[in-house]
C-alpha cells in the first residue's frame, strides 16, 4: 500500500513525487521508458526565475542562457527582445535527458521508489482506494494506493480513465517535429521564433540554441490547419531559411494548446502537467507550470494523507493553488491563440513592421501584446477582453 503513486517520471511527475516524498508520504513514482528524460520532444526553454523556485540550478543541465528572442514576421522582418539587465530574466536551454533524471533522482533521494520500464494500465477503485494496474518487464503486478497523480502526458491514461479529460480536437493539440543539430552558425545568446501561416500553420518554427553550434530546430502545427505532417513543415522551413548543418537527432511529437481546463482532479485522483494540459497555448511551453503543478500536487497529496480524504471535494483545492499560480495565463494565452491564429501573413508583417524598431525590455507574450497596442490602437477593442 502507497499513500500516493505517480505515473510519468517527466518534470511534472517527479516534482510531486519529490514533494510528497518530502513530507513523509510513502510514494511510488512509476515511468514506461526505459531511461527517463528520452526522447526529448520539446524545445528545452525554460526561465530561471520559473526554475529557481523548485531546484537549485546546476549547470550540468543547463545547455546554453540565452538573454533575448528574435521574432520573425512571415517576410523576415525582426522584432528583438531582450534584457538589459538579464538578471533572474535569463533563459535556460536544458539538456532534458540530464534534467529529467535530476529530478527523478532527488525526488528518490527524498524518499520516493523509482521504476522505469513500467507502464500503468490502468486503475479500479477499491474500499480502501485505488489498486492501480501496473506491468514492469513482462509481468503485471497491481499496487494499492490512496492517490494517483497522473503525470502520463497528453492523452493521458489515467486522466481519460477518470473522466477527468477528453480526446483533444486537431484544433487543441500542436504537432511538433524537431531536429537536434550540429554545425549552426547562430549567434548563441537568443532564442529565435519564425512566424507565418504558410511557414507553420497554426503555429511557429523555432531555433534554440544547446551551446557548442548545436541547436533544437523545430516546428509546432496545428492538425487543422495544416495540409501536411510537421516533417513535412520543418524541412520546408530549414530549406527556406537556409539554415546549414548536420541532423544529430529526430522527435516528434504533440502539445495541447487547449488552455485551462476546470478542473484536473477526481476522487483519489489529480492531474499535472501536459496530462492536465497544462502546457502554454501561444509558445506551447510546458515545462515551468510543469514543475509548478507537480509541487501543488504533492503540497495537496499530503494535506489529503493527514486529513484522510481522498475525495474530488477536498482535493479540489489543488486546483485552487495552479488555478491561481498560472491558470488565469492558460485562459488569457487561449484567447490571443485564438486571435492571433485569425490573422493572414499581410497583417502579421504590418503588426511587427510596427514595433521592429522598438525596444522591448521583457522576454515575455505580454510583453510584445503591450508594445502591439501602443503602435496599433485599433487593436484595443480587439484585445480589451484578454486583459479584463
Amino acid at each position: 500500500m502507497f499513500d500516493v503513486v505517480v505515473v510519468g517520471a517527466g518534470p511534472a511527475g517527479s516534482m510531486a513525487a519529490k514533494t510528497a516524498a518530502e513530507r513523509g508520504l510513502n510514494v511510488l513514482l512509476v515511468e514506461k521508458r526505459q531511461e527517463i528524460g528520452t526522447p526529448v520532444r520539446c524545445a528545452e526553454g525554460i526561465s530561471k526565475d520559473s526554475l529557481s523556485r523548485f531546484v537549485e540550478i546546476d549547470k550540468k543541465w543547463i545547455a546554453a542562457e540565452v538573454v533575448g528572442a528574435k521574432i520573425y514576421a512571415p517576410d523576415m522582418t525582426e522584432v528583438v527582445m531582450a534584457e538589459e539587465m538579464a538578471g533572474n530574466e535569463v533563459g535556460f536551454v536544458l539538456e532534458r535527458k540530464i534534467f529529467d533524471r535530476h529530478l527523478a533522482r532527488i525526488a528518490a533521494k527524498a524518499g520516493a521508489e523509482v521504476y522505469v520500464k513500467t507502464t500503468a494500465l490502468g486503475f479500479e477503485r477499491t474500499d480502501n482506494g485505488l489498486r492501480v494496474k501496473l506491468r514492469r518487464l513482462g509481468e503485471n503486478w497491481e499496487v494499492e494506493t490512496k492517490l494517483l497523480i497522473g503525470a502520463d502526458g497528453v492523452e493521458s491514461r489515467i486522466g481519460r480513465e477518470a473522466g477527468i479529460i477528453k480526446t483533444l480536437r486537431p484544433s487543441e493539440i500542436e504537432s511538433c517535429a524537431q531536429y537536434l543539430m550540429s554545425g549552426i552558425d547562430i549567434d548563441e545568446n537568443y532564442t529565435y521564433f519564425y512566424l507565418g501561416n504558410e511557414l507553420a500553420p497554426g503555429g511557429y518554427a523555432w531555433i534554440f540554441p544547446k551551446g557548442e553550434k548545436s541547436a533544437n530546430v523545430g516546428i509546432g502545427v496545428l492538425p487543422s490547419m495544416a495540409k501536411m505532417p510537421a516533417k513535412y513543415y520543418l524541412d520546408r522551413f530549414i530549406e527556406k531559411v537556409g539554415i546549414k548543418g548536420k541532423i544529430v537527432e529526430f522527435v516528434a511529437g504533440a502539445v495541447p494548446v487547449y488552455g485551462e481546463i476546470s478542473t484536473a482532479v477526481a476522487d483519489n485522483i489529480m492531474l499535472c502537467g501536459d496530462a492536465a494540459y497544462h502546457s502554454d497555448p501561444i509558445t506551447g511551453g510546458g515545462i515551468a507550470n510543469a514543475l509548478s503543478a507537480g509541487y501543488h500536487a504533492g503540497l495537496v497529496a499530503a494535506e489529503a494523507i493527514m486529513a484522510k480524504d481522498y475525495s474530488a471535494s477536498f482535493l479540489k483545492r489543488y486546483d485552487g493553488l495552479w488555478k491561481s499560480d498560472f491558470g488565469e495565463r492558460l485562459r488569457r494565452n487561449k484567447k490571443l491563440q485564438e486571435f492571433f491564429l485569425k490573422l493572414d501573413d499581410s497583417t502579421l508583417n504590418s503588426l511587427a513592421r510596427s514595433i521592429a524598431v522598438k525596444k522591448i525590455e521583457e522576454m515575455s507574450v505580454q510583453a510584445i501584446v503591450a508594445e502591439l497596442l501602443k503602435t496599433n490602437p485599433n487593436l484595443i477593442e480587439l484585445l480589451r477582453e484578454f486583459f479584463t
